[in-house]
Order: structure tokens, then C-alpha cells, then sequence
């Protein structure tokens, strides 16, 4: 039950970093949000399940959760934005 608060938490992170990639670039792109939840979503599940194989605290787990699937989305979302603009 608790890998789907995460990943419904990691939706609505992935919602936040569609929303604030329109605000960081100024325009509005609706495709933003699609390619943030599925970046989020997937950055959350491997936080979830790698840091702890890897022998970090649960502390370390949970602050990882908390800020890269965010980065990740945005990171995401700028790396389409420079590979087009680059075309």
C-alpha cells in the first residue's frame, strides 16, 4: 500500500514540475505534464527501491524521494526544450 502513496505522490510532483517548466520558460506547453509525471514517477520508484540495495538509511531514502524526482523532471523537460531548439 505505501508504493502507491508514492507513486501518487510522485504524480502530483510531476504535475508541480509541469506547471513550474511553464513558468521557468514562459510558455505553455500541455505536453509538459505527460513527460514530468512519467520522469517523476520513475525517478520516485527508483529512489524507493535502489537506495535501500544500496545500504543507505532510510533517512537518505526518504530525502532522495522528496527532492530528485522534481529535479529530474524539470531536468527532463529542459533537455527537450534545448534538443529542439538546437534542431
Amino acid at each position: 500500500m505505501e508504493i502507491l502513496y508514492i507513486v501518487l505522490a510522485m504524480v502530483v510532483v510531476g504535475l508541480i514540475a509541469g506547471f513550474l517548466a511553464g513558468l521557468i520558460w514562459k510558455d505553455d506547453r500541455k505536453g509538459d505534464y505527460p513527460v514530468a509525471i512519467i520522469a517523476a514517477v520513475i525517478t520516485g520508484l527508483l529512489d524507493w527501491f535502489v537506495i535501500p540495495m544500496m545500504g543507505f538509511s532510510d533517512t537518505l531514502k526518504w530525502a532522495g524521494i522528496a527532492t530528485e524526482p522534481l529535479l529530474v523532471a524539470l531536468g527532463v523537460l529542459w533537455l527537450i526544450r534545448y534538443s529542439k531548439k538546437n534542431q
